[in-house]
């Protein structure tokens, strides 16, 4: 329960001359299952999706235990450098031989350093481990993006459902898990056996969360065709199968009635027990958060109010002038 999963300082992001976030500090445990509250328009999708990757942040760090993820850009400039380099060398290499051996070496240095910026650029687009650890050694840094956050550890719901309608809710919870799978697609294409077992072993984990979230049954059923709480529960059921340290909740609860409300927030606990989750979320239904929330940080037009427990939060005077008004004079 120590243990820092999320370290967010100082987040700052500004839309032009708008400040969407001033400095906000959130930090949250392993097994701790905390709320972001406040008034419409306060910050709290911004800072959803700075965390996630989304959004780049006009200042601030983002650690995910204890690595750095996301920050302003430093020597963001020098990155294009870097893709030019290969093609800079090879055209050297070739000019230095095309004196000695013709002008047919100097022809091919031309085309492979054409190449080599080609590759250059797709390494820059698709950003693979090894080259974000090269721009690390040259002193560049560049943000993590969400497919690199869900990497990292950080899986996420939306507020307004984002599922593929037309895939089965057992799809769906297969689609979670693409990063987690190591078979190279030549692999797929020859049904290797290596792919095919952790294909049966993706299918059965896929189950077991579908069975998790009350969907075991529904698992060959079109997402569009499940009932909208059963669509709540699938959506939960897709970030858990990129076997998340930290659980991002945008609204869990919005668009249930009491009983499904009820069933969501007790899964919820369920789920931070039996996986050892970190738990941020974001909801306006006062009840869910008081009575889910380990902590809770309170934010208004984009800076932060408040901290604490439930009851503290509950009692002050800042949060309720935030949601009530001030006291007439």
């Amino acid at each position: 329960m120590s243990d820092t999963v999320l370290r967010a300082q100082r987040i700052t992001k500004r839309f032009g001359g708008l400040a969407a976030l001033h400095e906000v500090d959130v930090e949250i445990t392993a097994g701790q299952i905390a709320a972001i509250i406040g008034p419409n328009g306060a910050g709290k999708t911004t800072f959803f999706n700075i965390i996630a990757g989304i959004y780049e942040p006009t200042g601030g760090t983002v650690d995910l235990s204890g690595l750095r993820l996301v920050a302003p850009p430093v020597r963001a400039w020098a990155e294009p450098i870097l893709w030019f380099v290969p093609s800079v060398l090879v055209l050297i290499l070739g000019f230095v031989l095309g004196t000695f051996m013709g002008d047919a070496i100097l022809e091919i240095a031309i085309l492979v350093a054409l190449g080599a910026l080609i590759v250059m650029l797709i390494l820059a687009v698709a950003r693979p481990f090894w080259y974000q650890g090269l721009l690390t050694r040259l002193g560049i840094f560049r943000s993590a993006r969400p497919h690199d956050m869900v990497r990292a550890g950080i899986g996420r719901t939306f507020q307004n459902i984002r599922l593929f309608q037309n895939m089965t809710a057992l799809e769906n919870v297969l689609v979670g898990m693409h990063l987690q799978l190591r078979s190279t697609p030549a692999s797929a294409f020859l049904s290797t056996p290596g792919h095919r077992a952790e294909e049966a072993e993706a299918r059965e984990r896929a189950m077991q969360l579908l069975r998790r979230v009350g969907l075991g049954r529904q698992a060959n059923t079109t997402a569009r065709n499940l009932p909208y709480g059963d669509q709540r529960r699938l959506e939960l059921a897709r970030a858990l199968a990129a076997n998340p340290r930290l659980l991002l909740l945008d609204e869990p609860t919005a668009g249930m009635n009491p009983r499904e409300t009820v069933q969501l927030t007790n899964l919820i606990k369920e789920l931070r027990d039996e996986m050892g989750l970190a738990v941020l979320l974001i909801e306006h239904d006062m009840r869910v958060v008081m009575g889910i929330s380990d902590r809770i940080t309170v934010l208004d037009h984009g800076e932060k109010i408040a901290e604490g427990t439930p009851e503290e939060v509950r009692t002050n005077p800042r949060v309720i002038e935030a949601y009530l008004g001030a006291p007439s004079a």
